[in-house]
Protein backbone atom coordinates (compact mmCIF):
# COMPACT_ATOMS: atom_id res chain seq x y z
CA UNK A 1 0.00 0.00 0.00
CA UNK A 2 1.13 3.27 -1.01
CA UNK A 3 0.44 7.25 0.34
CA UNK A 4 -1.94 9.24 -2.16
CA UNK A 5 0.22 12.25 -1.27
CA UNK A 6 3.64 11.54 -1.53
CA UNK A 7 4.17 7.63 -3.10
CA UNK A 8 6.04 6.19 0.07
CA UNK A 9 5.04 2.80 0.86
CA UNK A 10 2.61 2.56 4.11
CA UNK A 11 1.80 -0.68 6.20
CA UNK A 12 -1.66 -1.44 5.49
CA UNK A 13 -2.45 -0.78 9.19
CA UNK A 14 -1.66 3.00 8.96
CA UNK A 15 -3.76 5.44 9.71
CA UNK A 16 -1.29 8.21 8.50
CA UNK A 17 1.52 7.90 6.30
CA UNK A 18 4.64 8.30 8.45
CA UNK A 19 7.11 9.94 5.53
CA UNK A 20 4.85 12.76 5.13
CA UNK A 21 2.22 13.03 7.86
CA UNK A 22 -0.89 12.76 5.34
CA UNK A 23 -4.15 10.74 6.14
CA UNK A 24 -4.84 7.54 4.28
CA UNK A 25 -6.21 8.94 1.09
CA UNK A 26 -6.03 12.73 1.69
CA UNK A 27 -3.53 13.11 -1.53
CA UNK A 28 -4.48 12.23 -5.15
CA UNK A 29 -1.12 12.19 -6.97
CA UNK A 30 -0.18 8.82 -6.36
CA UNK A 31 -1.84 5.16 -7.08
CA UNK A 32 -2.38 3.35 -3.29
CA UNK A 33 -1.68 0.09 -5.16
CA UNK A 34 1.78 0.46 -6.84
CA UNK A 35 3.24 3.80 -6.10
CA UNK A 36 3.31 5.53 -9.15
CA UNK A 37 2.38 8.62 -9.95
CA UNK A 38 -0.84 9.38 -11.34
CA UNK A 39 -3.37 12.50 -12.99
CA UNK A 40 -5.31 13.84 -9.69
CA UNK A 41 -8.25 13.54 -11.75
CA UNK A 42 -7.93 9.90 -12.92
CA UNK A 43 -10.15 7.36 -11.59
CA UNK A 44 -8.28 3.98 -12.79
CA UNK A 45 -4.42 3.85 -12.31
CA UNK A 46 -2.58 3.82 -15.92
CA UNK A 47 0.37 1.89 -14.70
CA UNK A 48 -1.10 -1.13 -12.86
CA UNK A 49 -5.19 -0.35 -13.63
CA UNK A 50 -6.57 -0.76 -10.11
CA UNK A 51 -9.31 2.31 -9.15
CA UNK A 52 -7.72 5.25 -7.30
CA UNK A 53 -9.23 5.49 -3.61
CA UNK A 54 -11.64 8.99 -3.19
CA UNK A 55 -9.65 11.26 -0.70
CA UNK A 56 -11.48 10.50 2.93
CA UNK A 57 -12.91 14.28 3.05
CA UNK A 58 -14.83 13.09 -0.64
CA UNK A 59 -16.27 10.32 0.74
CA UNK A 60 -19.87 10.15 1.84
CA UNK A 61 -20.66 11.02 5.43
CA UNK A 62 -22.49 8.68 7.31
CA UNK A 63 -25.55 10.66 8.94
CA UNK A 64 -26.21 10.83 12.70
CA UNK A 65 -29.87 10.75 12.88
CA UNK A 66 -29.64 7.47 10.60
CA UNK A 67 -27.20 5.53 12.77
CA UNK A 68 -29.12 6.36 15.45
CA UNK A 69 -32.49 5.41 15.01
CA UNK A 70 -31.07 2.12 12.97
CA UNK A 71 -29.71 1.09 16.55
CA UNK A 72 -33.02 1.90 18.28
CA UNK A 73 -35.11 0.40 15.77
CA UNK A 74 -32.82 -2.53 14.16
CA UNK A 75 -30.13 -2.86 16.56
CA UNK A 76 -30.92 -6.03 17.82
CA UNK A 77 -29.73 -7.27 14.27
CA UNK A 78 -26.66 -5.00 14.12
CA UNK A 79 -27.89 -2.54 11.18
CA UNK A 80 -26.96 0.05 12.61
CA UNK A 81 -23.28 -1.67 12.89
CA UNK A 82 -23.00 -2.27 9.21
CA UNK A 83 -24.03 0.85 8.20
CA UNK A 84 -20.99 2.63 10.32
CA UNK A 85 -18.69 0.18 8.65
CA UNK A 86 -18.04 -1.84 11.88
CA UNK A 87 -18.80 -5.32 10.63
CA UNK A 88 -17.31 -7.81 12.80
CA UNK A 89 -18.99 -6.13 16.19
CA UNK A 90 -22.62 -5.91 13.50
CA UNK A 91 -22.19 -9.91 12.92
CA UNK A 92 -21.94 -11.06 16.44
CA UNK A 93 -24.98 -8.58 16.95
CA UNK A 94 -26.98 -10.39 13.95
CA UNK A 95 -25.52 -13.67 15.49
CA UNK A 96 -26.98 -13.21 18.78
CA UNK A 97 -30.33 -11.48 17.41
CA UNK A 98 -31.30 -14.70 15.40
CA UNK A 99 -30.43 -17.13 18.07
CA UNK A 100 -33.15 -15.32 20.13
CA UNK A 101 -35.08 -18.24 17.83
CA UNK A 102 -33.72 -20.64 19.87
CA UNK A 103 -33.21 -19.26 23.40
CA UNK A 104 -36.55 -18.26 23.42
CA UNK A 105 -35.81 -14.39 22.74
CA UNK A 106 -33.25 -14.05 25.93
CA UNK A 107 -30.44 -13.50 23.25
CA UNK A 108 -32.48 -11.20 20.98
CA UNK A 109 -33.30 -9.28 24.34
CA UNK A 110 -29.85 -8.90 25.11
CA UNK A 111 -29.11 -7.97 21.91
CA UNK A 112 -31.68 -5.68 21.51
CA UNK A 113 -31.01 -3.46 24.36
CA UNK A 114 -27.39 -3.46 23.27
CA UNK A 115 -28.62 -1.92 19.90
CA UNK A 116 -31.18 0.43 21.92
CA UNK A 117 -28.46 1.85 24.20
CA UNK A 118 -26.02 2.53 20.87
CA UNK A 119 -28.70 3.83 19.42
CA UNK A 120 -29.16 6.66 22.16
CA UNK A 121 -25.09 7.15 22.56
CA UNK A 122 -24.67 8.17 18.62
CA UNK A 123 -27.92 10.31 18.96
CA UNK A 124 -26.14 11.94 21.92
CA UNK A 125 -22.60 12.12 20.18
CA UNK A 126 -21.11 9.52 22.46
CA UNK A 127 -20.27 7.76 19.82
CA UNK A 128 -19.44 10.33 17.21
CA UNK A 129 -17.34 8.43 14.25
CA UNK A 130 -17.72 5.91 11.55
CA UNK A 131 -15.04 2.76 11.25
CA UNK A 132 -13.05 4.60 8.98
CA UNK A 133 -12.52 7.56 11.82
CA UNK A 134 -14.37 10.10 10.03
CA UNK A 135 -17.22 11.95 11.77
CA UNK A 136 -21.04 11.64 11.51
CA UNK A 137 -23.06 13.80 9.98
CA UNK A 138 -26.08 15.55 11.60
Amino acid sequence: MYCRYCGKEITPQAVICVSCGAGLNTGRSFCQNCGGESNSNAEICVKCGVRLARPITEQAEKSKIAAGLLGIFLGFLGIHRFYLGYNNIAVAQLILGLLGIVTCGITSMVSGIWGLVEGIMILTGSIDRDAMGRPLRD
